[in-house]
């Protein structure tokens, strides 16, 4: 008999081997396309994306195959559910991880569960459940082609500036430390509305430290990566960044943390700058840091992670890099995440009035916090100026932030949005003219240099105070206006800037 040749016995081995390799892709494929078209901003990196080719592709095919492998010395019954086990099993784990970024023991065991009844009574069917997730997997390539399709095509026009703020030259260089308090609504807001919180002891905290208050300012953006990508590069972008199927701009994080105009200033008038955060929110997706210093590194972020589950008193490395620079000028972005905002979805919501409680017990929080912070900045560099401005408003009202898709007439709604709040420690208690411009987040940082700077040319770049959000209804999807320059409520469809 002629012996087989190489190829003729690779030949049989993927043969008979092909269903364990058909069976961990398949299993795999689907949860891979699902996360990356649901959480693109959080893991469009090299290494995620080797990370995630090995956890969901080369981990169960490679397992899929040892278990077929060894499963030909089980008992026939053992060796007909093994595949089918595993391969739902592990589809049913990965969708898990896809929707929560951690494993709940409960609910493993039932996930095990439920792969334990499909192995036994459906094995036969294997291959039909084979060709489903694959089928998942094809369907799900669709939506993620035009999320990576926009990665590819970021239009960064937005970005460029009108004139040289870039460039501007400090005559004042006191240390400044922007303190960005999560959803933090405006004092004026807070008495009023759907809120109706009686804040006068913080008030009062803060008027012993002569902060000045700005009622009714109000953020341009309703979300975090929104508003902190508008005020960083002192532009409105007006959606026009291709936001992925979760709502998060796609390149929001490397904008923030690694190169944007208002660092660029700061870094051209020699300043060292630090950022300090209660959890590493904005390095999920492990983008270059371009501040001088941070209190979190990227090696500090699972790589899955929402970056909400890591946390740091953001007290301590203040005092340290207070006590570490003290001779040079520095600006600090200090952000914590109380009070935040009501639930995101609608099944963990506590309707209206217990999202209320649940909103001002974490205000209560905030505001123990921020003394906190307050008090260490004031003791050690109190010559200092402190900004406090949120990034938005706590959404108290709705029954769930995803409510803000859907268009409303309601004022105190639309406010609950986008308030928030304003309150200055300028130098020598001295609040300069230039103040009455400051009316949204988006032209903060200009008018401050326009300040610094002595230069009021800065102010003929001001950007519309307007306050924009994106409606998701199917008969008025799109980008709209919801507030105007005067802080009047509108509903005015935006088409170009």
């Amino acid at each position: 008999m002629k012996p087989k040749s190489k190829r003729s016995i690779f030949a049989d081995f993927f043969r008979n081997n092909r269903l364990p390799v058909v069976a961990g892709l398949a299993s795999g494929l689907y949860p891979l396309f699902f996360y990356y078209t649901n959480n693109f901003s959080l893991v469009n990196s090299s290494r995620h994306f080797a990370f995630f080719i090995g956890l969901f592709l080369v981990v169960p095919i490679t397992v899929f195959f040892i278990v077929h492998f060894f499963s030909k010395r089980m008992p026939k019954t053992l060796q007909e559910r093994a595949l089918p086990f595993l391969n739902v099993f592990t589809i049913l784990m990965f969708l898990q991880l896809c929707l929560f970024a951690k494993i709940h023991v409960s609910l493993t065991l039932g996930l095990a569960i439920i792969a334990l009844l499909v192995s036994h009574f459906l094995h036969k069917h294997f291959k039909k459940i084979i060709a489903l997730e694959l089928l998942l997997a094809v369907i799900a390539a669709f939506w993620l082609v035009p999320t990576v399709v926009n990665q590819l095509n970021q239009n960064n026009e937005w970005m460029a500036q009108p004139d040289n703020i870039e460039e501007v030259v400090f005559k004042k260089k006191p240390n400044i430390y922007y303190i960005q308090p999560d959803g933090y609504v405006n004092f004026s807001e807070l008495a009023k509305g759907y809120y109706d919180y009686d804040n006068a002891k913080f008030e009062s905290f803060l008027a012993d430290k002569n902060f000045k208050f700005y009622e009714d300012f109000r953020t341009n953006y309703g979300s975090t990566l929104l508003s902190n990508t508008s005020i960083f590069m002192m532009k409105h972008h007006y959606f026009n960044m291709n936001a992925t199927a979760s709502g998060d701009p796609v390149d929001a994080r490397k904008i923030i943390v690694s190169e944007n105009s208002v660092l660029k200033a700061f870094q051209n008038n020699d300043y060292t700058t630090h950022l300090i955060s209660e959890k590493p929110y904005f390095l999920v997706n492990r983008p270059e840091l371009g501040f001088d210093y941070s209190n979190f590194s990227n090696d500090d972020v699972a790589l899955v992670s929402t970056g909400l589950n890591t946390d740091s008193d953001v007290v301590l490395p203040l005092e340290q890099y207070i006590k570490d620079h003290p001779d040079t000028n520095n600006f600090f972005f200090v952000q914590i995440f109380q009070p935040g905002h009501i639930t995101s979805r609608l099944f963990d919501s506590k309707g209206v009035e217990g999202e209320r409680n649940l909103y001002l017990d974490e205000l209560a929080l905030a505001n123990a916090k921020l003394e906190r912070i307050i008090e260490t900045i004031v003791a050690k560099d109190p010559e200092a100026m402190i900004i406090m401005m949120a990034d938005h408003g706590g959404y108290v009202g709705f029954d769930h932030t995803r409510a803000m898709w859907k268009k409303t007439d309601d004022r105190d709604l639309v406010y609950s949005i986008f308030s928030s709040v304003m309150a200055v420690r300028w130098p020598n208690n001295e609040p300069p003219a230039v103040d009455e411009h400051l009316k949204t987040s988006v032209n903060m940082f200009r008018i401050l240099f326009a300040y610094l700077s002595e230069d009021e040319g800065y102010l003929n770049h001001l950007q519309d105070d307007a306050s924009f959000v994106y409606i998701k209804e199917f008969m008025t999807r799109g980008a709209y206006q919801y507030i105007d320059g005067d802080g009047k409520v509108t509903f005015k469809k935006f088409s170009g800037n």
